[in-house]
């Protein structure tokens, strides 16, 4: 995974495509604005597998999370394991 820092987005390629997760982050809190995934990477896994490493990188660096996009929210949601990186404030 890529922190492209100047357009604030997170991104994987794959296949030479780039599926990407807006971000915002503030002291330690990382906000995801929109996640999304090329046409032809979509249910591959690609946003999956994106959010996984953002999760990963959160839990190390131990950022809280707010997910603003369904995709984010819902993929959180379903992964118990990363529950303790929710902001709940």
């Amino acid at each position: 995974m890529k922190d492209n820092k100047q357009n604030s987005r997170f991104e994987i390629i794959t296949n030479g495509l780039i599926t990407f997760a807006n971000y915002r982050l503030e002291k330690n809190i990382l906000t995801i604005k929109y996640v999304e995934a090329p046409i032809e990477l979509r249910g591959t896994g690609a946003a999956g597998k994106l959010m996984e490493e953002i999760a990963r990188k959160a839990d190390a660096e131990k950022l809280k999370i707010i997910p603003i996009c369904g995709y984010s929210t819902s993929w959180l949601r379903k992964h118990k394991n990363y529950h303790h990186l929710l902001e709940t404030n």
